[in-house]
């Protein structure tokens, strides 16, 4: 214990040096020692306050150090190697301090580690070095000790949501660094709740939640992501509406893929998604199915919204296959009518010339039937189509009596032609 004390009293005074010295390689040295002190439980939360006050200090003279280097205009004068050094193992001493200790994450956040942390973390994106690499590894660590502080204490989640969203959190999601992107991902998925949720729902914020969505498409292995989507954004309409509006249609089908695979995985009961959003992708699909017509000419851009169309559909077969929690979609107004007419559209768009509505009529020469071993796309949209209406129709007689009206009226129709 002896030892401990006297490094602690080292410490102590090394900081002192820190802040009253010009900075050294030595400091540095004196970090990393405090730094690796701190994984020790023990050690950590026996630390004093005024030590962490000076650490603070060193962190403010760091931030103040960085903003006069890179606005005096001098190239010579630029922030140097050593200062983001000790950038980013202040910033790992404040990240292990945290680790499983409530006493440091309530003694850093009532010191202000979080604003200042924050403001140095957004001062080092504009920072114009040569290679952004220099620039990561304090960024990194940073937004690690965000999220330590914040993980298991409200208090410090509400705190670190209030100075940081949405623009810095949006600002990092930018960073052409996969790490940085992990880490501020891990920072915004356990910062969020009900009400910031609603808050991402929001026109001015929403641009936040779409950064998440293009991060689940572009880079699908962050967990972090995927989780903040399934766990959170799916389960709230006004979310899930807002989001859509604004997205391209690759992203929509990333959302779409998404909600598929939680309707598959935790059933209808226990995933989560609201009766609205089931309307609203309803509703969707009657307003842009035409688009799967215009594949008949081979457009890219069409291509693009009708996949979209394909992915509603894909859901809207999932929400009514026996989930009783989404069988209101059978009373939807005219969605049966709507998908009905649809394949019918798309059977004699088929047949009335070749397109690729003409591999679903891939008749054998002999027989003059279709072949059923067809590995068209064109072919399991069809089925979909059938798959959904005989889902509406199951246990409805007024829904099977509209589809076998409309059936007899197109069987009196085709007796014209």
């Amino acid at each position: 214990m002896a030892e401990s004390i006297d490094d602690k009293q080292k410490i102590s005074a090394a900081l002192a040096d820190v802040l009253n010295a010009k900075q050294s390689p030595e400091h540095l040295q004196v970090l990393k020692t405090f730094t690796s002190a701190l994984k020790d439980a023990e050690y950590r939360d026996a630390v004093a306050e005024d030590v962490f006050s000076d650490l603070l200090k060193v962190l403010i003279r760091l931030l103040e150090g960085l903003q006069s280097a890179s606005e005096s205009g001098d190239d010579d004068a630029r922030p140097s190697a050593l200062q983001l050094q000790l950038t980013a193992e202040c910033f790992r001493s404040q990240r292990n301090s945290c680790v499983q200790s409530p006493r440091n994450q309530e003694l850093l956040r009532e010191l202000g580690f979080i604003g200042i942390s924050l403001k140095l973390l957004s001062y080092l994106q504009t920072l114009n070095l040569e290679t952004k690499d220099a620039l990561y590894e304090p960024l990194r660590c940073g937004i690690q000790f965000l999220g330590n502080l914040a993980v298991g204490n409200q208090m410090s989640k509400d705190e670190v949501w209030r100075l940081s969203f949405p623009d810095i959190l949006l600002e990092l999601l930018c960073i052409d660094d996969e790490k940085v992107v992990n880490y501020t991902s891990m920072v915004l998925h356990t910062c969020l709740d009900e009400a910031k949720v609603e808050d991402l729902s929001k026109p001015q914020n929403i641009k936040l939640a779409l950064k998440v969505m293009e991060l689940c498409r572009t880079q699908p292995d962050l967990d972090w992501t995927v989780l903040m989507a399934t766990q959170h954004f799916l389960k709230s309409s006004a979310l899930v509406e807002s989001m859509y509006s604004g997205m391209s249609h690759h992203d929509r089908v990333t959302l779409l893929e998404l909600l598929l695979a939680q309707l598959r995985e935790e059933g209808s009961e226990g995933c989560g998604i609201p009766p609205s959003v089931a309307h609203f992708l309803a509703s969707s699909f009657q307003k842009g199915c035409g688009a799967v017509l215009t594949l008949a000419t081979g457009s890219a851009s069409s291509n693009e919204e009708a996949l979209t169309v394909i992915s509603l559909l894909d859901v809207l077969c999932e929400m009514t296959s026996d989930h009783k929690q989404f069988m209101f979609l059978q009373d939807h107004p005219d969605l049966l009518e709507t998908t009905v007419e649809l394949l019918e559209q798309v059977h004699a768009i088929g047949k009335a010339s070749r397109n690729i509505f003409s591999a679903t009529q891939n008749f054998s020469p002999f027989t003059g039937e279709e072949d059923p071993t067809s590995d068209s796309p064109v072919v399991s949209f069809k089925a979909h189509l059938i798959r959904l209406i005989g889902n509406l129709c199951h246990g409805n007689t007024s829904n099977q009596n509209k589809v076998r009206s409309c059936v007899e009226m197109m069987n009196r129709i085709n007796r014209l032609i």
